[in-house]
This record gives C-alpha cells, sequence and structure tokens, in this order.
C-alpha cells in the first residue's frame, strides 16, 4: 500500500529554518513497531502518524514517534500536522482536535485570505511541577558551571504540560551559546520523572536577537547519543506554563516570543500565550508558522 507523506519545517517561516516534521497520512494499518521504523528511516526528531479518530467529534489521532520511542505528546508534531491537514482541506477549518495520548489537543488554525499562515495547540495537560535539581548538577548536564545557572526565579525543575523536561534558567546568552551536553551528567541525572531531556534558556537576549524576549535550547537523547532540538514546543509550553505561574498576575493573558534553534543554524521562533485566572493557569497554548518541504510516498503493508 502506497503511504502519503509530507515534511514541513516547523516554527518558522522560511525554508531550512525550524524543526522539521515528517507526517505520515495514510497510517491506518500500520503497527507500532512500523510506524517506529518508518520514524526512524526519517531521522527526524519527530514523525507523526495521522489516523481516523476513535471519537467521529474529533479529527484525527495522532501518534508521535521519535527516532527512539513514541511519545503521549509534543508541540512541533502539532503545530506541523495540523497545517499539514488544513492546507489539504478544501477550506481551512478553524480548529482540529485531535487524540493523542496524552489527551485531546486542540490545534488553532489562523489563515490570511484563504491561505493557512500559523496554527497554536493547546496543551493537554495542566502544568505539573515535580523534582528540584541542585545548580551543580543541572550545570554538569550543560558542561558549565554552576555559577552560569540562574536560581533567583525557580531552582532547576522538571516540568510537564503532557511531555516532561528538566528547565533551567542560565544566566548568559553566552553561557546559552557555550552549553555542550555531557554524556556522563546525562546518564547520572535521567531519567527523572519521565523526563530524559534538558531545556534551558536565558534572558539575557541581545539587541539583533530581538524581539524574543528568551532565547532557549534543548538536549536529548537522539538516534546516537545526545544531539540537540531546534524548536521544542512542549518544553517551550511548560516553560511558559511555569514563568506565568510565577508572575504575580492575578488574571489575564501572558506573552512571550521565544527564540531556539539559532546556534545550531535553525532558528526557530515560538509565540507562547498563557491565561490565568484568580492567580491560577487556567490554558497554555504556543504557535507558530510552518513551511512546506517535501512530499512523497512510500509502499508499506499493515499488519496487525
Amino acid at each position: 500500500m502506497q503511504r502519503r507523506y509530507i515534511t514541513v519545517d516547523v516554527f518558522t517561516d522560511r525554508a531550512f529554518g525550524g524543526n522539521p516534521l515528517a507526517v505520515v497520512l495514510d497510517a491506518g494499518g500500520l503497527s507500532s513497531e512500523q510506524m517506529q521504523a518508518v520514524a526512524t528511516e526519517f531521522n527526524y526528531s519527530e514523525t507523526t502518524f495521522v489516523l481516523p479518530p476513535a471519537d467521529a467529534a474529533h479529527d484525527a489521532q495522532v501518534r508521535i514517534f521519535t527516532v527512539n520511542r513514541e511519545i503521549p505528546f509534543a508541540g512541533h508534531p502539532n503545530v506541523g500536522t495540523a497545517f499539514v491537514l488544513a492546507t489539504l482541506a478544501e477550506k481551512p477549518p478553524a480548529r482540529l482536535l485531535f487524540e493523542e495520548k496524552a489527551g485531546l489537543v486542540p490545534v488553532e488554525i489562523v489563515t490570511e485570505r484563504g491561505r493557512v499562515v500559523s496554527t497554536e495547540f493547546t496543551a493537554p495537560q495542566p502544568l505539573k511541577q515535580m523534582s528540584h535539581l541542585g545548580a551543580e548538577q543541572a550545570a554538569a548536564l550543560l558542561s558549565l558551571s554552576a555559577s552560569d545557572v540562574r536560581t533567583d526565579r525557580h531552582p532547576p525543575q522538571v516540568i510537564s504540560v503532557g511531555l516532561s523536561f528538566l528547565a533551567v534558567e542560565v544566566a548568559s546568552r553566552e553561557a546559552l551559546r557555550r552549553a555542550r551536553p555531557d554524556a556522563a551528567a546525562f546518564a547520572k541525572t535521567f531519567p527523572c520523572d519521565g523526563s530524559d531531556a534538558v531545556y534551558f534558556y536565558t534572558r539575557d537576549v541581545p539587541e539583533g536577537e530581538r524581539p524574543c524576549e528568551l532565547q532557549a535550547r534543548m538536549f536529548h537523547p537522539g538516534a546516537s547519543g545526545l544531539s540537540e532540538d531546534p524548536a521544542t514546543g512542549s518544553a517551550t509550553a511548560a516553560a511558559a506554563a511555569l514563568l506565568a505561574d510565577l508572575d504575580d498576575i492575578k488574571g489575564g493573558e501572558l506573552r512571550l516570543k521565544i527564540g531556539q534553534g539559532v546556534d545550531m543554524g535553525r532558528p526557530s521562533l515560538l509565540l507562547t500565550r498563557v491565561r490565568k485566572q484568580n492567580g491560577a493557569v487556567a490554558s497554555i497554548h504556543v504557535g507558530g508558522s510552518c513551511v512546506k518541504m517535501m512530499e512523497g510516498t512510500f509502499r508499506l503493508d499493515g499488519k496487525g
């Protein structure tokens, strides 16, 4: 059976920026093992597989695979998959609702003159705050010193809105650029509360990288050792929710523009919105633009 796929660069408005994603459109009948093999073959940080929904009121079931495993939720796969499905529609919908392992994920579709220009997902779970790490242990993961880690707003902490990450604030843009993943430190620290990755950011953003308020990077296990992700929507959502939770504002909407991937030559822009009501985080949203890159087919019959 011929399976169609489309690849997109996510969280960017230009080709070869952002985070690449492969979307397999005709995934019905494929086994989990086959999906994993296809994701490994594409060798992107994630590949999505679009299946009919279990509930006809929803738009699709979406399964998400890294090169190593299936994950319950991720950010750029939702933004990219929604972009692909919306652009294939005769008339782009205003909203898509995906069934995923972490729960239902709504994705808003933004159009201009009938053309899809961006999409924005809502995190499927509320902010969950878990283990704290010391500055020295967190710094070791990044080949930095403890003085490079800021703890005045929050300690290094595992957080999640559907997928867990260790969130670390670093003191300077220079420290963010200098960071390198340390395999021995990763082996000592992870897994931790379901996380095997570290998302780190700085508020020290130079004039030339504005209007971003934060610059971020993310290290995680890849196909052959530790690698870097150019745009991590799920970690960005969790970090934005954490920062909103720490903000004194009782109600309203907090927005952040967050850059990622700059130091690896794949600049990305992630737009976050966090709504607060009565002092608590009510909803978490991350969106951005996409660029269609490639499309094609591969032949693979379903098994089981």
